[in-house]
């Protein structure tokens, strides 16, 4: 994984930061939002792109 591609999706309930992910920044240029599994809500949240 490159260095420059790696971002953090945290959690939009308790902003805690449970994944990481690779981006194409040129190609991409929005935040990305997912909807992933959050180990400490124990449900299915949004997680948004945070800085770094």
């Amino acid at each position: 994984m490159s260095q420059d591609r790696l971002i953090k999706l945290a959690c939009a309930i308790c902003k805690r930061i449970n994944y990481w992910s690779e981006k194409n920044k040129k190609k991409v240029e929005r935040k990305i939002e997912l909807k992933k599994f959050c180990e400490w809500c124990m449900k299915r949240t949004v997680h948004k792109e945070s800085k770094k």
